[in-house]
Parts: structure tokens; C-alpha cells; sequence
């Protein structure tokens, strides 16, 4: 056998050895790491998809809680998982964006560290306020700010959550001067603004959805650049302040080195999964709007753009990296 047909044998037989990989794959339980808590809206969604995924694979998957430190301690732990694809990281926008700018140093690199593999869905935020605020909407609540400088405040999760940037931003966007009122908590926050302590919030529709239904709070705008279905009758923030429109999200991710054929097949899978009209409404009813999977290419251009987007307005409200 001469040396070129040795090179095609070759060639051919290293071919086939990804989509065999892939199909064999996976031989034992993967796991599925997250930064949150058991039983947050976070993990409720991570536990649909790792069900799911888990009929799709013949295997259970495995969910690993890692909460605590602005979502290092999870993103840490997956970065630093082995590149087999059994691992894959449940990432927030925090984990993969924001820490970037609000944080001196991390122990992880969110670009260099991760691959691509999905979009789960967007997480949008409400603005509430407390019944006692005339304010219908977005320009009412502003203009309502500008007749009082320095006299309304609101509530958000800390400076440095989404909450907390994106009502500093509407202070930007709008000049008008008001008081943030940084929380420990999210339901923290939500009550003292229900009880009048300040005036609104800024909160992901989990939060503080059930305090709309039953009228102890008003929703005046959502942050996504589109009306949200189930809350049709809520204006996007974007219709009174042109091009406001941003909302978390969540990813599937997994280590660098990931053999590129498992992580076609994860995205494959989660596409089908996502697509389902029982699975999307699932998702809804917990504040995620899905928009599908997309492709590993679709969600890395993604992330660029969130990146340069979010550290515009880290720079614009005027964080310090801590």
C-alpha cells in the first residue's frame, strides 16, 4: 500500500470517528452545572431541560448546584470540568458578560474558557411601581420623577445586578434624578416597594409577576425590545425611549475542547426540545421567552454583541469594577 492510499485510509477513518462519537454519545450521566440555588427559577428551568434531555439520551443529567459569588463559583467549576463533553454550564448573562466589567479579576476567562453550544431564552424585567404612583407608564413615571427631583426611589437586586444597571441606565436615558436602593435580595425588594418604601422596581418577571396578578403592584414597562405575550397590554420600555431594549438571558455552554460533534448534538437536541409548543409555554410561565437554539456560530456572535453592549453601559452609569 503506497503512501497516499495510506493517507486516505486515514483521513476517511478520522472522518468517521466524529459522528461515531457523537452517536455513541453518552455512554454515562452528563452533567449540568448552574450558578443558583435549588429550587430558584433557575434550576427549575435547568431540571425541565436536564428531564428532557435525559429521555432524548438514554441517560440521566446530572444538576449541580454551585451558587454563591456573582455566579464565579459555578462558572469556575465548569471552566475547569474536563473537555469530554460531559460537562455543560447553565450560564446566566452575569457569568458570561457582566462580570467582565463589574469585577476587577475573575478566576475563569468567559471567552477563552467556554464554547458555545445554545440559546435557552431571554429573561426580561418589569418596571413595577407601587399603586400609590399615578404613573401609568414609562413617560408618565419620568416626567412624574422630573416635577420631583430627588424624591422618588427605586428598589433593584444591587448596583451591580441587572435590576440595579438598568434602572441606573433609565436615569441616564432619561435624566431625571432619583434615588437607587440597592437590595440584598429580590423579594427584599419587592416588598419594601409594595409597601411604598420606594416608589418602583426593577425586577425579572419571577420576582415580582404575582404581585402584578393580584393588583399589589402596577407593571408599567418590560425591558425587551418587543410586547411580551401573556402581558400584551405592558409597553416595551422601548416605545417611549427609542432602542432600549435589554433583558438577560441564559446559555447552555460547555469547556473549551468540547469535541465539536457533541456539541452539534447538544444543540441539535435542545432545538427540538425548545421548539415544543408544552416546553416554550413551560419556559414562559417561569419569565424565559425562548426564541429557539440557534447554532454554536449564532450564539457566540451573540455573546460578542452582548459584550460590547454591556460594557457601554457599565461605562455609561459609571461602575467601578470591584
Amino acid at each position: 500500500m503506497n503512501t497516499t492510499i495510506r493517507l486516505l485510509l486515514l483521513a476517511t477513518l478520522l472522518g468517521a470517528f466524529g459522528p461515531a462519537q457523537a452517536q455513541s454519545w453518552p455512554t454515562k450521566p452528563p452533567r449540568m452545572i448552574l450558578s443558583q440555588p435549588a429550587g430558584s427559577p433557575p434550576d427549575i428551568i435547568a431540571r425541565i431541560l436536564a428531564d428532557k434531555l435525559a429521555r432524548v439520551w438514554g441517560q440521566p443529567v446530572v444538576v449541580e448546584n454551585r451558587p454563591g459569588g456573582n455566579n464565579i463559583i459555578g462558572a469556575q467549576a465548569a471552566a475547569r470540568s474536563p473537555a469530554d463533553g460531559y460537562t455543560l454550564y447553565f450560564a446566566t448573562t452575569a457569568a458570561l458578560v457582566t462580570n467582565i466589567y463589574t469585577l476587577k479579576s475573575l478566576p475563569y476567562d468567559p471567552v477563552r474558557d467556554f464554547t458555545p453550544v445554545a440559546m435557552i431564552g431571554l429573561s426580561p424585567f418589569l418596571v413595577a411601581v407601587n399603586n400609590a404612583i399615578a404613573a401609568k407608564n414609562t413617560a408618565e413615571l419620568v416626567a412624574l420623577a422630573k416635577s420631583q427631583p430627588d424624591k422618588l426611589s427605586f428598589a433593584s437586586d444591587g448596583q451591580k445586578g441587572f435590576g440595579g444597571m438598568l434602572g441606573d441606565m433609565l436615569k441616564v436615558a432619561t435624566g431625571i434624578k432619583v434615588t437607587h436602593v440597592p437590595y440584598t435580595s429580590s423579594a427584599a425588594a419587592v416588598q419594601d416597594t409594595v409597601a411604598g418604601r420606594t416608589q418602583y422596581t426593577l425586577m425579572g418577571i419571577p420576582s415580582v409577576i404575582n404581585f402584578v396578578k393580584d393588583g399589589r403592584l402596577r407593571a408599567i414597562a418590560v425591558s425587551s425590545g418587543k410586547r411580551l405575550p401573556g402581558l400584551d397590554n405592558v409597553p416595551t420600555l422601548s416605545e417611549t425611549l427609542p432602542g432600549f431594549d435589554y433583558v438577560g438571558w441564559f446559555a447552555m455552554v460547555a469547556p473549551t475542547g468540547t469535541p465539536p460533534e457533541i456539541v452539534q448534538r447538544v444543540n441539535r437536541d435542545l432545538a427540538q426540545i425548545l421548539s415544543d409548543p408544552e416546553n416554550m409555554q413551560r419556559l414562559r410561565d417561569l419569565g424565559i421567552y425562548t426564541e429557539g437554539a440557534g447554532t454554536p456560530e449564532s450564539t457566540a456572535q451573540f455573546f460578542a454583541s452582548e459584550r460590547a453592549r454591556w460594557g457601554k453601559v457599565v461605562k455609561d452609569v459609571g461602575i467601578e469594577p470591584e
